[in-house]
């Protein structure tokens, strides 16, 4: 059979990954694909010195690709949403399969994307666009088609991650941890995009359009970042059982589908509690099969590489199937894809809570917070209140309550706040069982 003819958009760590991973192993991707695969293309703004470049035909001008009627697969890698968008659809107009790694362009832009390649009757891969080298796509979308999806959790972001195991291993605050993070180059001089759960919020939309059949729906997303989370919380979480891990949560209820991340109590006991480091995890509950853990490395050269030729071998595999019988681009067709009205806002998740509050140490402080709880509905399951330090007036008090509705704890919130008993705000971090 003749050779799938790849471009690859994009030399930088992702790209250098692929171009390396694919000659060294090009004699097992062929066996794998039935055909052999070469890449044809690079467009690139600047040659990258770690991977050989010296057999490829590079142009600086990365819509050459796009346009080049030698290519059959364009692998887009330069990242962000505004030229790779254009790069995509140009691509797609021309006829091309397109390969991507770009969570943002995907969780952003997927709904047009994936009606653009079902009018021309081409592929849209990315699985390399959520967790590196976890196959989870592929597994959402055809591993799990028997199961009707109840909910999914993923450590889905390495910087966060790496942060939060820092201060829990090592007692570091944020901000230290954050710049060991930086200094190591797994964070950004810039780290917003991870430290403040944007980065999971792509991925999470994407793992969630899978799951439940939904259009991609990135502006319906709660996000909040680790930048809050204190040492003592952590140490406060550790005497409870848990961890605090920054998870990206889908889940399925009576009223609709919820869609956070934010920094979230796990009980110590469950594997995914114990994932350190920069690596990823993702949990996910199927009706059929219960629980299942998906681990590896959810970032670097080729781990990320892994991921994007596994995409290539399965468009290349495709390309002689006619396109109603592929496998759909978001799992289900667009036309049976469930209404974005089912996604619930932030004030009616249900979850249970942690709250530590600065309360002075006099009698009565501890009904009055009861109290407030007990008229919003929630309860208190557990308590820790240490002795006061010498000298001080303020003693910290930390509760882990009842599941409730997230109106009624921040009704309960501002209330103990407004406490003349009550110093500063109430921290409070949500508790999720998953099990």
């Amino acid at each position: 059979m003749p050779a799938v003819r790849i471009g690859i958009c994009g030399l930088g760590t992702v790209g250098s990954g692929t171009v390396n991973v694919m000659a060294r192993n090009c004699e097992e991707i062929a066996a794998r694909c039935g055909r052999p695969v070469d890449i044809v293309q690079v467009g690139a703004r600047r040659d990258n010195p770690d991977c050989d470049m010296t057999a490829l035909h590079v142009t600086r001008e990365i819509f050459d690709v796009a346009n080049n009627p030698d290519v059959d697969v364009l692998v887009e890698l330069i990242g962000g949403t505004t030229v790779a968008r254009e790069l995509v659809l140009t691509a797609i107009a021309n006829g091309k399969h397109v390969v991507t790694a770009n969570k943002a362009l995907i969780a952003e832009h997927g709904n047009e994307l994936f009606a653009a390649a079902a009018d021309k009757g081409v592929t849209i891969a990315y699985e390399a666009a959520v967790a590196g080298g976890i196959p989870i796509i592929k597994s959402l979308r055809e591993g799990l088609v028997g199961n009707r999806i109840q909910w999914l959790a993923g450590i889905i972001n390495g910087t966060g991650n790496y942060i939060l195991t820092e201060m829990r291993e090592k007692g570091r605050s944020f901000d230290e941890a954050l710049a060991q993070a930086q200094a190591l180059g797994y964070a950004e001089a810039d780290p917003t995009f991870d430290v403040e759960g944007i980065d999971a919020a792509h991925k999470l939309v994407i793992m969630a359009s899978l799951a439940f059949g939904m259009p991609l729906a990135f502006d319906k997303v709660f996000t909040e970042g680790i930048s809050g989370v204190a040492r003592e919380d952590i140490q406060y979480a550790d005497e409870l059982g848990y961890r605090i891990k920054h998870l990206g949560i889908a889940r399925r209820t009576n009223d609709g589908v919820e869609l956070r991340v934010h920094p979230t109590l796990i009980p110590q006991r469950r594997l995914i509690a114990n994932v350190n480091g920069v690596m990823n995890a993702v949990l996910v509950n199927g009706d059929a099969v219960g629980p299942t853990l998906y681990y590896g490395a959810g970032a670097g050269a080729e781990a990320t590489a892994s991921a994007v030729i596994a995409d290539i071998v399965d468009v290349a595999r495709t390309l002689n199937v006619r396109p109603d019988q592929r496998v759909p681009l978001a799992g289900v067709t667009q036309a049976s894809q469930s209404n974005l009205d089912d996604v619930l806002p932030m004030s009616e998740a249900e979850t249970s809570y942690y709250m530590r509050i600065s309360a002075f140490d006099k009698p009565g402080v501890m009904s009055q917070v009861a109290k407030i709880c007990s008229d919003q509905g929630i309860s208190i399951e557990a308590l820790i209140q240490h002795e006061p330090a010498e000298d001080e007036e303020l003693v910290p008090v930390v509760l882990l309550t009842s599941r409730a509705r997230e109106a009624q704890l921040q009704e309960a919130v501002n209330q103990i706040e407004a406490l003349d008993s009550i110093q500063g705000p109430v921290v409070r971090i949500r508790v999720e069982p998953l099990g």
